[in-house]
């Protein structure tokens, strides 16, 4: 078996400029960010990527972007299209430009369909060759995938390599897939970090995901992975209040963004229209839990 992603694969997000243009300079940044964390890999164009906001112009220059700045540092491209054969041509340009893997959600489907989700993700695996991160999220995709399909994926798409698990409660169902498939396919939870102790003791393989401060999820999957649980606990416990602020629906990336503009590593919070900015008593009441736990 060839050596499966481990660890935390920071999601990244789209800087943009006030005016919405994107920023390119910044994601050398936010690269940078996650190699002196120890991220074992970077994550661009999901849903905290706002790729369903760019053109698909821009999705390739943001992609060759964040494939030059990473290096040697393995880079996972969203690939998700409004249907397969979008999806198809998404996935070969990510393989084209360089991306390690591609992270593929369900279409969105007027009725769901677990025969043509298989079919769908089959085609996919028969255009490339590099490994397919499957991103259960219910909440964006409206799919709901039964632990029974997993074990249909795995026996049908060897390259199906990765689990993204975005259907709370996560450590639940991480427990449910691992009863069908076993070690078949590597589970990486997301969500903010806001189940990251529990999915690791579960079994997860680590982290995609955004939170603005990635060596804390490092940190944890680090001791977690020592055996060290009570320091793992103890960081998760300290953060958990950040983790849930972030989280929150509506405005996550808003209040992701504020934080990494904070940091100095963009240049400046926008999100795109329509998406929500950040309200200043939102940005006091951040700033403030930031510096309570330690962060700012």
């Amino acid at each position: 078996m060839t050596q499966r992603f481990t660890g935390v694969h920071w999601m990244l997000a789209t800087p943009f400029n006030d005016d919405e243009s994107i920023d390119l300079n910044s994601i050398e940044n936010l690269v940078s960010e996650a190699r002196s964390s120890g991220c074992e890999g970077v994550v661009a164009l999901g849903v905290t990527g706002e790729a369903a906001r760019m053109t698909d112009e821009e999705r390739i220059a943001v992609a060759k972007k964040v494939i030059h700045s990473a290096g040697t540092l393995p880079v996972t491209l969203g690939a998700t299209g409004a249907g397969t054969k979008a999806t198809v041509d998404y996935c070969v340009q990510a393989q084209e430009i360089g991306a390690a893997a591609v992270m593929v959600s369900a279409p969105s489907m007027g009725k769901p369909n677990l025969d043509s989700l298989l079919i769908h993700y089959e085609r996919i695996a028969e255009s490339i060759d590099i490994p397919i991160v499957v991103q259960d999220y219910p909440q964006t995709s409206g799919v709901q995938m039964p632990p029974a399909f997993f074990g249909r994926v795995v026996e049908n798409i060897p390259k199906a390599h990765y689990l993204k698990l975005e259907d709370p409660p996560t450590p639940t169902k991480i427990t449910a897939i691992k009863d069908v498939i076993g070690d078949k396919m590597s589970i990486f939870g997301g969500l903010g970090g806001v189940f990251l102790l529990d999915e690791l003791r579960r079994g997860s393989s680590g982290a995609m995901t955004g939170f603005a401060y990635p060596e804390v999820l490092v940190a944890i999957c680090n001791h977690m992975y020592a055996g060290e649980t009570s320091a793992a606990e103890s960081i998760f416990r300290t953060n958990l209040p950040a983790f849930l602020f972030e989280f929150q629906e509506g405005i996550g990336v808003a209040i992701r963004k504020q934080s990494l503009f904070e940091r100095g590593l963009i240049k400046s919070p926008r999100v795109r229209h329509p998406g929500p900015q950040i309200t200043n008593s939102t940005k006091t009441e951040l700033i403030e839990l930031l510096t309570s736990v330690g962060l700012r």
